[in-house]
């Protein structure tokens, strides 16, 4: 049985962030490509295309995931001090989450 790969724990809001995420990137494609595309695909297309990535690249919420895990990180510390609870240790960053969701 351990010769088995060993899969990761992954919290349900990391898995909505990362189909957000990958949503978003899509979109950020079409919405360049069709801006290129009402151009005319003028001179060297591609280069506008590149542009209109860059300048829509704020659409993707990198800072969100940011904020998120130094969140986990922030509750995993206040349930390791919390003296209501003694000698408790949160081993995994997906402990409060799980916590908020029961």
């Amino acid at each position: 049985m351990n010769s088995k790969d060993h899969t990761t724990k992954v919290g349900k809001l990391d898995l909505e962030l990362n189909r957000l995420s990958k949503f978003l990137f899509v979109l950020m494609i079409f919405i360049s490509a069709g801006i290129v595309a009402l151009d005319g695909f003028k001179g060297k297309w591609y280069i506008n295309l590149f542009r209109f990535v860059l300048l829509l690249s704020a659409i993707i919420p990198i800072s969100l995931r940011v904020n998120l895990d130094m969140a986990k990180i922030f509750y995993c510390y206040h349930i390791h001090k919390d003296e209501s609870i003694p000698d408790t240790i949160p081993r995994n960053s997906t402990i409060p989450e799980d916590l908020g969701r029961i």
